[in-house]
């Protein structure tokens, strides 16, 4: 048997296929939306996933005003920020930060669950989060998909 023959294939920016996906947020939770977006963001649903590379589809978020979270989460869980200055920390709420723009709620969740590196900040990019049904990547004719279908 000719052993040269099971050569994994790594993917590079050159041989990956790259896909617009459209993610409706309608009803769903925050943790189990991010949690699937992270991971088209990264491209771990493709079978030729790369560790290093961004093989990733590209998501495109509606509805983001519609999104769930469970229990008292939209009082209790806080976000916690720092300006850098002595005694400068801060914190918000869920209820407040979705007041001020619905959108940061999803993004800083998704952003959480990306690697801490350079990569992450690529992939990061990939990423786009609208209120309302209206978006501006019409002209990438993004692919509706069911998140419920995915594991």
């Amino acid at each position: 048997m000719d052993t040269l023959s099971y050569k994994t294939i790594s993917a590079n920016k050159a041989t990956v296929n790259k896909q617009w996906v459209l993610v409706d947020a309608d009803g769903q939770t925050l943790g189990r939306l991010s949690s699937k977006v992270a991971k088209l963001l990264r491209g771990k649903y493709k079978p030729n996933y790369t560790p290093h590379v961004d093989c990733g589809d590209n998501v495109v978020i509606i509805n983001a005003e519609k999104i769930n979270l469970t229990g008292k989460k939209w009082d209790a869980k806080e976000y916690v920020r720092h300006t850098g200055y002595p005694g400068g920390q801060r914190t918000t709420t869920a209820t407040e930060l979705y007041k001020k723009d619905p959108t940061r709620l999803l993004e800083k969740s998704i952003k959480g669950m990306l690697p801490k590196n350079k990569l992450g900040a690529e992939l990061f990019r990939n990423l786009k989060v609208y209120v309302g049904t209206e978006h501006a990547q019409e002209a990438q004719k993004p692919t509706a998909i069911n998140l419920n279908d995915l594991k």
